[in-house]
């Protein structure tokens, strides 16, 4: 037994666990936590390429699986191959060679689009910036590829929404250049997705720092309106078809919005019941209760409109612009909430909302790092967003009325703006005020 497969054998399992419980996308690090190792597949004898599907459990009895691609030196596993150039670009051959790999359970399936660019021999890679919930490398400046850390069974949604909506003639996403996948008895999932890499285009909100920060504002707010009409195109686009059942848009059942009313209720318990006593929470300090009778007042009555497949996860960072044009990303929605959730259909007002809160943090963000920022401009930005969404998606999908659209995005706002409270609390107290604000200025909203 030689290369990867002794390497494979010979793992250590306490050096595994305390590499995984490191990692950035590793959410149970102050947790006592045990890594065992599910399935362990050799992808590439040669260049020592191998993949793990770890379990970590805790001691509460919780327990998530983990993609993991490693490598071997000589009987030593390298447990993380994607910083090594040769086996990531192992990697990018299996993609590009479309590769079947058995698995003692089933088989890892890699998959390369027609339309997609035939990669070089051997094609340059490197990693993408610093790790989040997932790791990326970019294949040749041409692709970038997105390996999922955590495994869940079931399609992800990056992979299912890119192949719709570009199936459908949606062209502001990146294109779909290929994915891979394990079929086993372990479990049936997506394991990484390829797409276009924009390398020359600027992120949204990079994009909007730097023009609040020059005061050409002017430049932005037009900027903003086209970002809405690309919204709004792709919520017409994900409400349009109604032979899928996964993607056909549903009326909402009557549970609806008391369901939604559950929801915020007990995150607004949670918030509220522990704010911290200082100035910056002066605002909202002692208002739980008059936030909850808000919101009933605001649902009462009310519809959310038609619920589709939507991002999940939008804000500006979600966003690109380059050659005139803005392309919105990564749809796999929020990488904290279940797959199962992440794939729910939902009111497209709730992405609306996502991106609404985003103009307050980069106007607040700006003003932080000392710009003169207009008081009137997150108003504006507001407005021009909602003018151009408003203009581009399909009416049929939202609340009849305009009334009615307000008020239902004020609700998702404020359940955002909630969220990001208790975020902020928990990580970034210094950033509290943002989302106090919106508080505030949503709980003087006439119902």
């Amino acid at each position: 037994m030689t290369g990867i497969d002794a390497a494979l054998s010979s793992l250590d399992p306490d050096a595994l666990t305390a590499w995984v419980t490191t990692q950035r996308w590793f959410s149970a690090k102050s947790r006592e936590v045990t890594v065992d190792v599910r399935d362990a597949v050799p992808l590439d004898e040669d260049a020592g390429l191998g993949l793990l599907v770890v379990e970590a459990r805790t001691a509460a009895g919780t327990h998530e699986l983990f993609q993991l691609l490693v490598g071997a030196d000589g009987d030593r596993l390298d447990h993380d191959a994607l910083a090594d150039p040769a086996r990531s670009a192992a990697l990018a051959r299996l993609l590009g060679d479309g590769a079947r790999v058995d698995t003692s359970g089933g088989e890892v399936t890699f998959h390369w689009a027609d339309d997609a660019p035939a990669l070089g021999d051997p094609p340059d890679v490197r990693p993408l910036g610093a790790e989040q919930s997932n790791s990326s490398v970019v294949i040749d400046d041409a692709v970038v590829l997105k390996v999922f850390r955590h495994l869940e069974p079931g399609v992800n949604p990056e992979l299912e929404m890119l192949e719709f909506l570009s199936s459908h003639g949606f062209t502001a996403i990146p294109t779909l250049a290929g994915w891979y996948q394990l079929s086993s008895d372990v479990l049936d999932a997506t394991l990484g997705v390829a797409q276009g890499f924009l390398g020359e285009a600027t992120n949204g909100w990079d994009l909007a720092l730097d023009e609040l920060g020059s005061g050409r504002t002017d430049r932005l707010t037009p900027g903003l309106r086209d970002l809405g009409a690309v919204v709004g195109e792709m919520h017409a686009v994900l409400g349009s078809d109604v032979s899928r059942p996964e993607f056909a848009p549903e009326a909402p059942g009557d549970e609806a919005l008391p369901l939604f009313m559950a929801t915020v209720d007990e995150e607004i318990e949670h918030v509220f019941s522990g704010l911290p006593d200082h100035e910056v929470f002066a605002p909202i300090a002692g208002r739980g209760d008059e936030l909850r009778d808000q919101l009933r007042r605001m649902s009462q009555g009310g519809s959310v409109g038609r619920l589709i497949r939507h991002h999940g996860d939008l804000h500006l960072g979600q966003t690109m612009q380059g050659g005139g044009r803005w392309t919105v990303l990564d749809f796999e929605g929020e990488p904290s909430r279940p797959l199962l959730e992440r794939r729910r259909k939902r009111s497209p007002l709730r992405d609306v909302a996502g991106m609404l809160r985003s103009f307050a943090y980069a106007a607040s963000a700006a003003g932080r790092a000392g710009a003169d920022v207009p008081s009137s401009w997150e108003s504006d930005a507001r407005d021009a967003f909602l003018e151009g969404y408003h203009a581009a998606v399909d009416p049929a999908l939202l609340p009849a009325g305009d009334a009615a659209v307000a008020q239902v995005l004020a609700l998702f706002e404020l359940e955002k703006a909630v969220y990001e409270l208790r975020y902020e609390i928990d990580n970034r107290p210094e950033w509290a005020a943002i989302p106090v604000a919106g508080i505030a200025r949503l709980m003087e909203l006439e119902p």
